[in-house]
């Protein structure tokens, strides 16, 4: 499961994103509302918890926009703030739950669970392209030739791709997506995952490959 977290004090940020990985969940932390709107718009989240007072924006702009994008995420609310008008606005403007700060990080992780479930009962567990199936569940990468089962990164890497077919996706993009802002990892790591996923893919017999555009980025296309 992947959550969206948009909370501008790091220290609350970096606690909670803590929590969230260690009860296995891929989390993209940012700290305003500008980048929440546009994280959440360049990708497909279960789940995105957001603060209600952020600079660039507030979070229930960024839910109105993001709702009148058709993005149908559900969508936690943190916040300050206890009166019940705030809370009204928030659920008007498309939350489907309400958390107010101090928490407890078990009541957060319960509503997560509880959001993410009710998206599961209507979203497409797997994502297909050409002969290719990708588990969200199981982490598993299958065609009639069998399947495997994707490490993390593999995992977030083939997600990206079979989640925006034909388009292309720069490895800047795939490291701040997948390995962050703060990581220390040298560049060529996403050459490293690329080929790991291009040996899967043949072994897998699969009619789709990743494609490298020279200085540029990756495309995942159907075989001619």
């Amino acid at each position: 499961m992947k959550i969206l977290l948009a909370e501008d004090e790091k220290e609350m940020a970096n606690a909670i994103t803590a929590v969230l990985k260690h009860n296995n969940y891929f989390v993209d932390a940012v700290y305003n509302g500008e980048d929440a709107y546009n994280y959440g718009l360049a990708d497909d989240y279960d789940c995105i918890v957001l603060d209600i007072m952020m600079p660039k924006m507030n979070g229930i702009d960024v839910l109105k926009n993001l709702r009148a994008k058709g993005i149908a995420a559900p969508v936690l609310f943190l916040t300050a703030k206890s009166d019940v008008d705030d809370r009204i606005e928030g659920l008007d403007a498309g939350a489907d739950d309400y958390l107010t700060k101090p928490f407890a990080m078990g009541e957060l992780l319960a509503r997560i669970r509880a959001m993410c479930r009710r998206k599961s009962e209507i979203a497409p567990n797997d994502l297909k392209m050409g002969n290719v199936t990708l588990n969200r569940s199981t982490f598993e990468l299958c065609t009639e030739k069998g399947a495997l089962r994707l490490a993390s990164k593999e995992f977030q890497m083939i997600e990206m791709l079979m989640n925006n077919p034909n388009v292309l996706i720069s490895t800047e993009r795939f490291m701040e997506k997948i390995w962050g802002y703060d990581s220390e990892s040298e560049i060529n790591v996403v050459w490293v995952y690329i080929s790991y996923l291009r040996k899967k893919l043949t072994q897998l017999e699969a009619d789709i490959n990743i494609k490298a555009v020279r200085g540029a980025g990756y495309t995942l296309e159907k075989k001619k």
